[in-house]
Parts: structure tokens; sequence; C-alpha cells
């Protein structure tokens, strides 16, 4: 079967740890987690510190260059992915959608490049 990333983003501003939201949020990624644990598509996933931990790497004529912070400023950032294994887009367009922060965010789901 085809393997998917659903790459989750969301604005940080609106993710502060000690807020009734974010602790709503959090029980409904662990209630998500099971599902797809429980459906046996779900391959991974993670969340992701704050881009104010980031570091990004470029390497031009043979030096590398690091900056801190991501490559590009927007108003959603990257916070975390699922991976899955799924029969087709749809259905992985079908756990997608039911990513807590779809609702508030996007979900962008790719393909895995298979090597």
């Amino acid at each position: 079967m085809p393997r998917y990333m659903a790459l989750i983003y969301a604005p940080e501003a609106q993710m502060d740890p000690s807020s009734p939201e974010t602790q709503k949020m959090y029980a409904a990624y662990g209630a998500f987690t099971e599902e797809v644990q429980k459906a046996g598509v779900m391959l991974g996933g993670e969340g992701l510190l704050p881009t104010t931990t980031a570091t990004t790497v470029r390497v031009r004529g043979g030096k590398t260059a690091t900056t801190d912070g991501p490559f590009a400023e927007t108003k959603e950032q990257l916070i975390g992915y699922y991976a899955f294994d799924c029969k087709d887009l749809d259905e992985a367009v079908h756990w997608a959608a039911k990513i807590p922060d779809a609702t508030r965010g996007s979900i962008e789901v790719r393909p895995i490049l298979e090597m």
C-alpha cells in the first residue's frame, strides 16, 4: 500500500501549553492517535518544538551556513506529522481530515517517495 505524510501546519501563537484550549487539543490528538493506531494505518508521527528552536541549514559553494529559525515567515508553522499506510489518496485524506489541527490550520498530504 502507498505511504503518505500528513504534515500539520498551525499557528504557533495559539499554542499556549497552559491554556484550556491547548489542553483540549492535546486530548484530541491522543484520541486521534489511538484511532489511527487501531485502524492499522499509522506508521509514525511526532509533534515538533516551536520554530524558535529551529535551525535552517544551507550549503552553498561547499560551505555550510546555518540560520536560527525556519526557512520562511508564515502565518502557520509546521508543528508535526503523521505517516500513514493507506490504500489510496482518498483514504489518506480521510485520516488527515480527522487530525485535530485541521480545524484551525491545514494538513498537507503528500505521497512518500518509494526508493
